[in-house]
């Protein structure tokens, strides 16, 4: 069933409003899924905070016309399907990356963060960010260290001496 004008504005509106605000974008070739396969990868996307949609390539064109996903536009040719990651930047890689290593008839066409479009051997790189919880931890870390080293420095001189009165005392039993 075609589209009449207002329909296809509407998808146009929905589509850039999303465009607008995620972190990333991977355009899948998805010819050759079932119907089943496709409602599969929907339901996992809608668990892990990506946006998923079948558009017109005419219509995904105009639709990220003006947002940081305009590079987009000279790989937006075949039957795509879009993901958007709203939570964070690796989401939609990671979801398309997982789906395609069962499903090989999922092919990635294009990936785009930053405003810069890649080539799709950089979807794995993309999908290996760590999500915002991992960072979180990664940056916690990275604080928590130099606190811990400096508390075992101040306890190092306290614990030797300690260590030196006991084996001054297991060599006067010895002896």
């Amino acid at each position: 069933m075609a589209l009449i004008l207002d329909d296809k504005r509407a998808v146009v509106e929905e589509v850039a409003a999303i465009a607008a605000q995620a972190h990333s974008a991977v355009a899948a070739e998805y010819r050759g899924l079932t119907v089943t396969e496709l409602t599969e990868l929907r339901k996992t996307a809608r668990e892990t905070g990506v946006y998923l949609r079948v558009v017109k390539n005419t219509l995904a064109r105009r639709a990220v016309a003006g947002t940081e996903f305009e590079c987009m536009q000279e790989g937006l040719v075949g039957p795509l399907i879009l993901a958007f990651s709203m939570e964070d930047p690796g989401c939609g890689a990671r979801l398309i990356s997982d789906f395609a290593k069962e499903h090989d008839k999922l092919i990635t066409k294009v990936v785009a963060i930053g405003g810069q479009v890649y080539d799709a051997s950089e979807l794995k790189k993309l999908a290996s960010l760590p999500n915002r919880d991992q960072a979180l931890g990664m940056l916690m870390s990275v604080m928590k260290a130099p606190v811990e080293k400096f508390v075992r420095t101040l306890a190092e001189p306290n614990a030797k001496m300690v260590r030196t009165i006991a084996a001054i005392k297991d060599q006067k039993e010895a002896a």
